[in-house]
């Protein structure tokens, strides 16, 4: 049943008396398929039906009356009725609109993502940068098609004058990473509305000085120890003095558990070795590292006094090396920062981080002529381009090898090597 439509007519509709009733419009200058629908409530809302060039029939609400007028709504029908005609369904736009992600969306999958495969640090890591500049500044209601590079600009340069030119390649590092796995997302059938393009390409970065900050060991390493031995938290120092040791990054100290450990030869490997485990390393393999006597000495110690502890209280030994003082020693301890802090202060060295220390470690070794092949493997690296910031420590003991061939062609007397002995 059709009629002219206007105000009064749709006005004067009678509601049925359950479901609806849609009365369509009619006469010389109607737009077929546009028409008023009334429900048993009594709502009011014109719609256009249409096909699409598939043959699928579809049903798009245009809007409620008297919100809408019906003049307004007819201009509406017919504006649609265009764009049908050139292929385009109104409903399929609507819905992929509402499939559109938001930066909030895709800090959320991130970052689920995010911790299943990093360590806990690492996430952590990305959760501040989230929590701290790229919520606040992209916005989280922010759909992630509608981000542009004049956005991550912008972004780049209120980091670089809050946070500082290092925290801000990192926060834009970060956005890649994460718009470079929306755009792996968007390519699956089930999960639309991500990324298409990355908009951090060609975002200009704020240039960096490789940090290579060492422990002096003429000087700085005998303050610093005098200050390790001075200091009240013994837990905190046995810490540090595991990085030391071993040139392990702190994540790794704070977790290693006493099965890492190898005391004695066996299947599960040689005496002296700490294995640490894939998702506690940074590159998620398992290393092997050997232990030298000092380390072997301090874990030894640590045990002992951790199985003479369980004794006293009759509670079983922390799988932990380091267990936290909470919660009855069930989780690792989470940090060293405020006795790090104390210790280094003490030590005047207060611009050294406890992974300086890491890095302490490879120059020492360097220092005293180890190939950077050892050194990677001590550390950990899987890629040499990641050892060979510590070529340039290799100047001394290169110089003296070249000298002792001066000396030779000189005639000057040779110092007798450990192997001529």
């Amino acid at each position: 049943m059709g009629h002219w439509l206007t105000d009064s007519l749709v006005k004067a509709i009678p509601q049925p008396s359950s479901g609806n009733r849609i009365t369509y419009d009619d006469g010389p200058k109607a737009v077929k398929g546009f028409g008023v629908r009334v429900t048993a409530g009594g709502s009011r809302s014109f719609i256009l039906n249409y096909r699409t060039r598939t043959g699928r029939e579809r049903r798009y609400t245009i809007g409620q009356y008297p919100d809408w007028k019906t003049a307004a709504a007819r201009t509406e029908a017919k504006e649609l009725k265009k764009t049908i005609d050139q292929g385009i369904d109104p409903l399929a736009k609507i819905a992929a609109d509402r499939a559109q992600k938001s930066i909030s969306d895709l800090c959320k999958k991130f970052m689920e993502e995010s911790k299943e495969t990093n360590r806990e640090g690492t996430a952590d890591g990305y959760q501040g940068q989230i929590d701290n500049w790229i919520l606040p500044i992209l916005k989280s209601h922010t759909l992630v098609v509608d981000v542009e590079p004049e956005d991550i600009q912008s972004l780049h340069r209120k980091v670089s004058k809050d946070g500082g030119l290092y925290v801000a390649n990192r926060v834009v590092a970060l956005v890649s990473h994460m718009f470079n796995r929306a755009i792996v997302w968007n390519g699956s059938k089930r999960d639309k509305g991500w990324a298409l393009i990355n908009p951090t390409k060609g975002v200009e970065r704020n240039p960096e000085q490789g940090r290579e900050r060492y422990v002096d060991t003429k000087d700085e390493l005998a303050r610093l120890l005098k200050a390790l031995k001075e200091h009240d938290d013994r837990q905190a120092v046995d810490i540090i003095k595991l990085t030391l040791l071993t040139g392990c990054r702190k994540s790794e100290a704070l977790r290693a558990r006493w099965d890492q450990f190898k005391f004695i030869d066996g299947e599960q490997g040689p005496e002296g070795t700490w294995t640490k485990l894939s998702h506690h390393t940074k590159q998620k393999k398992l290393h092997h590292t050997p232990l030298s006597a000092p380390a072997l000495q301090l874990i030894g110690e640590l045990r002992t006094a951790a199985e003479a502890k369980a004794k006293a209280t009759d509670k079983e030994v922390s799988q932990w090396v380091f267990p936290g003082r909470v919660g009855g020693g069930e989780q690792p301890r989470e940090g060293i920062k405020r006795p790090w802090q104390e210790i280094r202060t003490a030590a005047k060295i207060s611009d050294v981080r406890i992974h300086d220390l890491r890095h302490s470690f490879a120059s020492i070794l360097a220092s005293r002529g180890n190939s950077l092949q050892i050194i990677g493997k001590l550390l950990g690296h899987t890629n040499p381009l990641t050892t060979n910031r510590y070529a340039h420590v290799f100047v001394d003991p290169l110089r003296e090898a070249a000298n002792r061939v001066g000396d030779v062609v000189e005639g000057r007397p040779q110092a007798e090597t450990s192997e001529e002995r």
